[in-house]
């Protein structure tokens, strides 16, 4: 029980870290193609271009981390997983090579080419949005056992209300994210005309946030009432959770330390995501797999937990220095690298 439980947490610690890292990534290049789509480039292109040049190419690697660990912790999800997720994770796969050549293109080739960094900032918003269905998916009610084999009922799912929800939950999530993040980079810049234009639209995706988090919630307590249950067993994560998110917003309404804002949104989003976690212990796939049945041999485990721990050694250093290097260094942040 104690290795599964350390493995779940592992691997619920590094796809938390994807989607902060990665929100901020794809909501960048979404800010970024909109801004050249309705010509404020000017206020907002330089800022994001000094963001995403060094982030970028680490972003995925906590992706690559957690389904690695994902198949080597629990090889059941591959059975079951693997067949049912075969059409969303084809689309995302498509979209993350649609996004990495669009990104090569609108970097390396010609600056500013409003049709690259459209595809470049819309396939960011569809990657998360196509991941977040497997969330639906493991809530249950939408696969169903055929001689012996896992099928997805996909009218059921792409009809139900809370397959939409969390879709929509992730684009806000992702755009509410990379502006609040943004906000304070600019402001770090010295940017106040950028700062402004990121506040306005952390300001905007903050109610929209909450009020989809909470259909979420409505939601599953006709599709899944355990599941819902737990989640009020959980309140008070909760309660912190939007107790956070009503501090960031009024830091950032009153134009005050948007470094704290920062860090109270992260851990706003980490209440939230390991409330939601916790509730939905032990399954992986109600009501088929749970932790306890899915789980790897004890060998097998304490391999990849070591694995797992030298790889975020290495990880960690690495986002250091990159953001020590890059988004924490003064010269950098104001520009001053580029005119040299």
């Amino acid at each position: 029980m104690m290795l599964e439980l350390i493995g779940i947490s592992v691997l619920w610690l590094f796809l938390f870290g994807y989607i902060i890292v990665g929100s901020i990534d794809y909501g960048a290049g979404f800010f970024n193609a909109y801004s050249i789509i309705t010509g404020k480039e000017h206020i907002l292109s330089k800022i994001i271009q000094r963001y995403l040049s060094p982030v970028w190419e680490v972003t995925n690697v906590f992706f690559v981390f957690f389904f690695v660990g994902i198949v080597g912790f629990f090889p059941q999800t591959a059975y079951y997983f693997g067949t049912v997720f075969l059409v969303p994770g084809s689309i995302a796969l498509i979209l993350l090579g649609v996004r990495g050549a669009y990104y090569a293109f609108e970097t390396y080739g010609s600056r500013g080419h409003k049709g690259y960094a459209f595809m470049y900032g819309l396939s960011g918003l569809l990657f998360p949005a196509s991941l977040s269905i497997v969330l639906t998916i493991s809530e249950g009610g939408f696969v169903y056992i055929e001689e012996g084999n896992p099928k997805l009922d996909y009218q059921a799912l792409f009809a139900s209300p809370l397959t939409w929800a969390i879709v929509v939950l992730s684009i806000i999530a992702v755009l509410y994210i990379s502006a609040v993040f943004l906000t304070w980079y600019a402001n770090k810049t010295g940017d106040q005309t950028a700062t402004a234009l990121f506040r306005k639209y952390a300001l905007i995706w903050a109610i929209p946030l909450i009020l989809t988090a909470s259909g979420i919630v409505y939601e599953l307590s006709s599709h899944n009432p355990p599941h819902y249950e737990r989640i009020f067993n959980l309140w008070w994560m909760f309660a912190i959770s939007l107790i956070l998110w009503i501090v960031t917003v009024w830091l950032i309404w009153h134009k005050k330390r948007y470094d704290v804002a920062v860090w109270l949104m992260i851990f706003q989003f980490a209440f939230a995501f390991f409330g939601y976690g916790a509730a939905h212990y032990p399954y992986l796939l109600y009501p088929y797999l749970t932790i306890n049945e899915g789980f790897t041999n004890q060998a097998m485990a304490i391999s990849l937990i070591v694995a797992f721990i030298l790889g975020l050694s290495l990880l960690l250093p690495s986002l250091y220095l990159i953001f020590k290097l890059f988004l924490f260094n003064e010269d950098y942040v104001r520009g001053r690298k580029e005119k040299e």
